[in-house]
């Protein structure tokens, strides 16, 4: 959780085109937040997105090396069946 406090930055040149710019610029406004802070935003999210998909990759990969049991999987689809709420 970040709790705004003042930390180093480092301005980065990076070019766009007129549309790229365009099209931020307006979600910034939608979004009420300066064009920079919604590029920051944006790669944060960017960064995030990349982790957790390391993350997954390497549930696969450890699962691929030591597969689930078929009882283990039956025993998980019949917990999972009676977890699911009746509408």
């Amino acid at each position: 959780m970040m709790y705004h406090m003042a930390m180093a930055r480092t301005q980065v040149l990076v070019q766009l085109d007129d549309d790229l710019v365009l099209r931020l610029d307006r979600l910034a406004r939608d979004v009420s937040v300066s064009r920079s802070e919604l590029l920051r935003r944006g790669a944060r999210a960017l960064l995030e997105a990349a982790d957790l998909a390391g993350a997954d990759e390497a549930l696969v990969e450890s699962y691929s090396m030591q597969p689930q049991s078929p009882s283990m999987v039956e025993t998980a689809s019949r917990l999972a069946a009676k977890m699911v709420p009746e509408w």
